[in-house]
C-alpha cells in the first residue's frame, strides 16, 4: 500500500542551453492534502526533448518507488512527449523501432523505459496515467515552477526543492548527472494548498469576422496540402516546410530530424552527404 497522500496533478518540463547542449528538468507533483513534491535534474550535453522525458520518467519512478495506485494526471507542454507515449510508440514497435522514413527512433533508450514504467504501473499498480498537455509560458503555476527548476539545473544554479514532508526547502545546487530529490525531514508542518490555475481559454474567435474567417478558410487550405504530402510521401525542401508550417529556417535546425507540427510528425530523409535537405510528412494516427 502506497504511503503517500492523494496526487492531485503532477507537472513536468524539460530545458536545455542550447540543443543539443546543457540541460535540466523539473517535476512538480501537487498532492490533495496540499503538500507539494519537487524533484530535478542536470544532464552535461542533451536536448530538450530528452529532458522532457527524463522529468517524465522521474514522476514515474516517484510513484513506482511509493507504491502509488491511484490513477493520476500528468500535465506537460511537449506535444512530442504526448503524442510519442500515446500514439506514435505503437508505430515504431511495429516498425522495428523505425520512423516513417525508415530512421531509427530518437531517443529510443528513453521511450523503453517510459513504456516500461507506464506498463508496469498500470500491471502491477493498476495507475492509469492521464497525459495532458499544458501551454507553456501561459501563466499556469505548474508549469512555471517545473521551468523555473529545469533552467536552473541546465545552468547549475542553486534552487530550493520543496518537500512533500515538510513546508521548509531543501536548497540544492545542481550537478552533471544528478537527481536532486529532497532529503525527508522529521518535521511534518504541511504548506498551504497551492493553487494550480487551469490554461486560460482564448474566448475572442466567438466574435468572427469576415478577416476572421479568411484566415481559417486558409489554414483549411494548408492543412489539407499537408494531408496530400503525407498521403503521396511527397518529399520537400527546408524552405517549402518554412512555408508549409511557418516554423523559421533557425528553429527548424534546433528541432532536430524529427518533430511533431500539428496532425503530421515531420523526419529528415536526407542522408549527411546530401548538398539540400528534404523533409516527408506522416499522419499521425489517431
Amino acid at each position: 500500500m502506497t504511503d503517500l497522500p492523494a496526487i492531485k496533478a503532477i507537472y513536468t518540463d524539460g530545458a536545455c542551453s542550447g540543443n543539443p547542449g546543457p540541460g535540466g528538468w523539473g517535476t512538480v507533483i501537487y498532492f490533495a492534502n496540499g503538500q507539494i513534491q519537487e524533484l530535478g535534474g542536470h544532464a552535461a550535453g542533451t536536448t530538450n526533448n530528452r529532458m522532457e522525458m527524463q522529468a517524465a520518467i522521474a514522476a514515474l519512478e516517484f510513484l513506482k518507488q511509493h507504491d502509488y495506485d491511484t490513477a493520476i494526471e500528468l500535465n506537460t507542454d511537449s506535444k512530442y512527449l504526448i503524442q510519442g507515449i500515446t500514439q506514435w510508440m505503437r508505430g515504431w514497435k511495429r516498425k522495428g523501432w523505425k520512423t516513417a522514413a525508415g530512421k531509427a527512433v530518437l531517443n529510443k533508450d528513453l521511450w523503453l523505459t517510459l513504456d516500461d514504467l507506464t506498463q508496469s504501473l498500470k500491471t502491477d499498480q493498476s495507475v492509469d496515467i492521464d497525459w495532458k498537455y499544458v501551454k507553456g509560458h501561459a501563466g499556469n503555476v505548474g508549469n512555471e515552477r517545473c521551468d523555473e527548476i529545469a533552467r536552473s539545473f541546465s545552468h547549475k544554479r542553486p534552487i530550493s526543492l520543496k518537500q512533500s514532508s515538510d513546508s521548509a526547502s531543501a536548497s540544492v545546487t545542481s550537478k552533471p548527472g544528478a537527481n536532486a530529490s529532497p532529503k525527508t525531514n522529521s518535521e511534518t508542518k504541511s504548506p498551504q494548498p497551492t493553487e494550480i490555475p487551469l490554461p486560460k481559454i482564448d474566448t475572442t474567435l466567438s466574435d468572427m469576422s469576415d478577416t476572421r474567417i479568411n484566415r481559417v478558410s486558409n489554414m483549411l487550405t494548408l492543412l489539407k496540402t499537408a494531408d496530400e504530402l503525407a498521403q503521396q510521401g511527397y518529399l520537400i525542401t527546408t524552405s517549402e516546410l518554412v512555408v508549409l508550417t511557418g516554423v523559421s529556417a533557425a528553429e527548424l535546425a534546433k528541432r532536430g530530424d524529427d518533430w511533431t507540427w500539428r496532425n503530421w510528425t515531420v523526419s529528415c530523409v536526407s542522408g549527411e552527404s546530401d548538398q539540400e535537405k528534404f523533409w516527408q510528412l506522416e499522419r499521425i494516427e489517431d
